[in-house]
């Protein structure tokens, strides 16, 4: 099934103050903050079995009879396209939809585990137990309650829908010719078994690589209850580790998916 969103917003400037984020001590007080996302585009890219994407209608842009300027529009996407979030029940029945996830859950430090050498040289690459091993050889154990993102390099490739893809061929066609690397069912089992993250993301399309045909990682974390980021945006800005990172999706109601904002906090010197 493929959901789509339409909704009409009004453009205005807001200027707030208040405290600076969230209280952790994990949180980098002296960081910069780093922009995960793409934006909402005719560029946007979905999944080639959606027969539509984004796009963008003017409501009204201009000075009104009341002397004053006004913009208002309305959009229509499916949950699933550009950088967004799964929910657990895309593909576990019975599971958190997107606003049942709570907020902590999509909150908080986050490691960077850098597997792009391997998967530049091989678009079905699947990132393995063994290669998560050898990141915490490198930078100790991935601590629990952790956001777990995993940098292939292919985020260079977007929106090119040939190279990100692997194919810019549409419908089934296109489902078939999908090639681009992800995590392998066996390592996201040991990281919700063993290591008990909150939430996966990844630079590419789908948190299962191009040619899956069963979708077992999805599969095996979302029964966990684990959501996934899809499409996340720069991960070659972030650190091995000692990021922070707010991933919140728009809440809609009983939805499998939706479009992500997700942003870092990144210490610096």
């Amino acid at each position: 099934m493929r959901a789509f969103l339409c909704i009409t917003f009004v453009c205005f400037f807001v200027s707030c103050t208040g405290n600076s984020g969230p209280q952790a001590n994990e949180f980098p007080e002296n960081g910069e903050w780093v922009d995960l996302s793409y934006d909402f585009s005719p560029e946007t890219l979905y999944w080639p079995a959606e027969k539509e994407g984004f796009s963008l209608d003017t409501v009204a842009v201009g000075m009104t009879g009341g002397g004053y300027y006004y913009a208002a529009f309305s959009f229509c996407a499916p949950e699933h396209g550009g950088t967004h979030l799964d929910a657990p029940v895309h593909f576990a029945e019975g599971k958190d939809p997107v606003d049942k996830l709570p907020p902590e859950q999509l909150i908080g430090p986050a490691v960077v585990i850098n597997i792009s050498e391997s998967a530049l040289q091989d678009r079905d690459y699947q990132v393995s137990v063994e290669d998560l091993l050898s990141w915490e050889g490198a930078n100790n154990r991935i601590p629990d309650n952790t956001i777990a993102l995993l940098y292939t390099g292919y985020g260079r490739f977007y929106p090119d829908a040939e190279k990100y893809f692997g194919t810019s061929l549409k419908g089934e066609e296109g489902v078939a010719n999908l090639h681009f690397p992800g995590l392998s069912p066996e390592a996201a089992i040991w990281l919700v078994r063993e290591r008990n993250i909150k939430a996966v993301g990844i630079d590419t399309p789908s948190i299962d690589y191009g040619q899956s045909k069963d979708f077992r990682t999805h599969r095996e974390l979302m029964k966990e209850n684990i959501p996934a980021f899809e499409n996340v945006a720069h991960l070659e800005k972030l650190p091995a580790k000692g990021a922070y990172v707010i991933a919140l999706p728009m809440k809609i109601k009983g939805g499998s998916g939706a479009p992500l904002r997700i942003i870092a906090r990144v210490p610096v010197p």
